[in-house]
């Protein structure tokens, strides 16, 4: 604009100046003088011309100083137009993301408290199913060994006149009332002691508000009705079942169970080499079937409990350990920027190649996505494809847990943690559809499962990266590992990463593995209360059916005590088939136990933790052990009750 004015100028002046000289140069050919108006109006415009020319000279000074400087200017305003351009270029279309509140980052806190709030509803759906039955087992002994007791009462009371089911209406009430308060005990405990115990497990991991107690009035009733069920059912039934003989008859005791040929009879390579007490032994087994299968099953139940408690317990232990000890050795994951400048690349490796570093590898990360699991959450995969795949080892041990091989990152597809290959349910060979950070969906083929307890993985090598992304492979993090792992400095050196301008993020392993601490000690907690239960049930059923035995064959273990028997010998004679059918009983319970196990795998884990589902020897040796060492203490008990026996009274004719 200012160099069309100066041309205008320029061009105007020379006009008026050869305008000029043609009216000079024409009144000198004329020969006349000019006048002196004319003069002075001549030489006034002599002077503006000159005047004119000294301002022009004065402006194009001006503007050759301005000209410098307003190209200068324009070269440095190009430039920064040139690096927004770059950037532009760099810059990705926004994504947007719909999170509930367990998915929404940084809500970690509301995930692991539904989460374990989870694990103790998941737990509280099938143990008290196991504990009433074994429950109702004792109480269903109880009441037929009390009725068996009450017969000559009650055919007294029978052969006086009374009414059978006034009769049978004192078994009733007995149950009744045992029962509701044995229930309303229960529920007291349940509504306070319980509440407390699970509060307590959770209430140092986690800032929760203090506990508040309401009582359940449905789940209340549903107990009585089921106490009533056990106890009061059981007692009429079997009065009712005992008051069909004559009243002469309830007046004898009642006659002990006939003997037949048992099975093992019929296999003579095994009857024939077995002793006479063994065979005693087997035939009384059999004789009392009632009492053998009402000795296994609450045995079995006992034993299945402690099977799946001490099961759980063992799985569980170790899984901090091994996750972030064993498996992953990396501390954090330092995300660079997508524009990071080459002062931030130098800032952020210098910071890299610090002392406290140990070592450091570059990576593609990225957070991939997939909706799975019971609640249909969105679920974050972490993708880890590193520059070089022989590094990795030094960072992550991938290992199939089945076979204990070491897996190795290849051309043929990607390698996934276990608990994501089930939540997907797709194994070796099969395919998977994950949606990346740009909402694509990528299709990859998996050739390996890697173990793993916390968190979905999925990693590749370069060339699988780019065959998946179908695109040329660039680093954009770093995997890090710091010389001192503790929680707090890494939580230190994780805000010294982020206090950077090219960092976008730092994953640390330190937040994943305080969750899994607090699942990990809260349902240890659980796991103990319920061994203790299930350990006091154990002793309840021994030494229950152990008394009922006793006192229903009190007659014959003094008339084998006053043929010549030794005190041992009578102890073992009806204590052996104790522990037979305890020996029984444990091995059932081992498989009911491992039933029940395998259905807290796949109910309680949530959905980006797994349980280490391979049993331990300490879980099939705690349940014989805490079921044996009841089994021996009770049988010095009965030894003691047995030597102290006084047939005389016990051989009394009651005719």
């Amino acid at each position: 604009m200012a160099n069309q004015q100066i041309n205008a100028a320029e061009k105007q002046l020379a006009t008026q100046k050869a305008k000029l000289n043609t009216q000079i140069a024409q009144a000198k050919n004329a020969g006349t003088n000019l006048p002196a108006t004319a003069r002075m109006q001549l030489e006034q415009a002599q002077q503006e011309i000159a005047a004119g020319e000294q301002k022009l000279q004065q402006e194009k000074r001006q503007f050759s100083h301005q000209s410098a400087v307003a190209t200068k200017k324009i070269k440095v305003g190009k430039n920064k137009i040139n690096k927004i351009k770059s950037k532009l270029k760099k810059l990705e279309l926004p994504n947007y993301s719909v999170y509930n509140r367990r998915e929404v980052p940084g809500g970690e806190g509301n995930l692991v408290y539904t989460t374990v709030a989870q694990v103790v509803e998941d737990l509280a759906k099938v143990f008290p199913i196991f504990l009433y039955f074994v429950a109702a087992l004792v109480t269903f002994t109880t009441m037929n060994r009390f009725i068996d007791e009450e017969r000559i009462n009650s055919g007294t009371m029978k052969a006086l006149g009374y009414d059978d089911y006034v009769i049978i209406n004192k078994f009733i009430a007995y149950g009744f009332i045992s029962g509701t308060i044995g229930t309303i005990l229960g529920v007291y405990l349940g509504h306070t002691l319980m509440p407390q115990i699970v509060y307590h497990a959770y209430y140092k991991s986690i800032t929760i508000p203090p506990i508040e107690l309401h009582f359940h009035w449905q789940i209340s009733l549903i107990a009585l009705l089921l106490s009533w069920i056990s106890s009061v059912l059981p007692a009429y039934l079997t009065a009712k079942n005992e008051f069909r003989e004559k009243s002469a008859a309830l007046l004898l005791p009642k006659p002990p169970a006939a003997g037949s040929t048992i099975l093992l009879e019929k296999i003579p390579f095994i009857w024939n080499h077995l002793s006479f007490t063994h065979k005693v032994t087997a035939r009384n087994i059999f004789r009392y079937k009632k009492r053998m299968l009402m000795t296994i099953f609450g045995v079995c139940g006992a034993a299945t409990m402690l099977f799946a408690g001490f099961a759980v317990k063992n799985s569980i232990t170790n899984m901090n350990n091994r996750q972030f000890k064993d498996l992953i050795h990396y501390n954090m994951i330092v995300a660079k920027k997508p524009s990071i400048s080459d002062q931030q690349e130098k800032s952020l490796s210098k910071k890299l190649q610090a002392g406290s570093i140990k070592s450091e590898t570059p990576i593609y990360y990225e957070s991939l996505s997939k909706t799975a699991g019971k609640t249909g959450d969105t679920q974050d995969i972490t993708l880890i494809a590193p520059s070089s795949s022989k590094v990795l080892k030094d960072y992550v041990h991938l290992n199939n847990r089945k076979t204990k091989q070491t897996l190795h990152l290849s051309n043929n597809g990607v390698i996934i943690s276990e608990r994501l290959s089930t939540l997907l349910n797709v194994s070796e060979g099969g395919y998977i559809s994950i949606t990346d950070k740009d909402n694509h969906v990528r299709k990859m083929k998996v050739a390996g499962i890697t173990e793993m307890y916390m968190g979905h993985f999925v990693f590749m090598n370069k060339t699988e990266y780019q065959r998946v992304f179908k695109r040329n492979f660039k680093s954009n993090a770093y995997l890090v590992n710091l010389k001192n792992s503790s929680r707090k400095n890494t939580r230190k050196m994780a805000a010294q990463f982020m206090a950077l301008n090219g960092v976008a993020g730092v994953v640390q392993n330190t937040a994943v593995s305080q969750e899994l601490d607090v699942v990990v000690q809260s349902l240890n907690l659980i796991m103990v209360v319920l061994i203790v239960v299930a350990g006091l049930l154990a002793i309840v059923i021994q030494y229950n059916l152990t008394n009922i035995n006793i006192a229903e064959r009190i007659r014959e273990l003094s008339t084998i005590k006053v043929l010549g028997f030794y005190d041992n010998e009578v102890t073992m004679y009806i204590y052996r088939e104790t522990i037979l059918l305890t020996v029984i009983g444990i091995l059932v319970g081992y498989l009911t136990g491992d039933l029940l196990y395998r259905y807290i795998l796949y109910v309680v884990p949530p959905d980006n933790v797994m349980f280490n589902p391979a049993l331990s020897t300490s879980s099939f040796l705690w349940p014989l052990g805490v079921i044996g060492i009841i089994t021996i203490v009770l049988g010095f008990i009965v030894n003691r009750k047995l030597k102290n026996l006084d047939m005389l009274e016990a051989l009394k004719s009651v005719d």
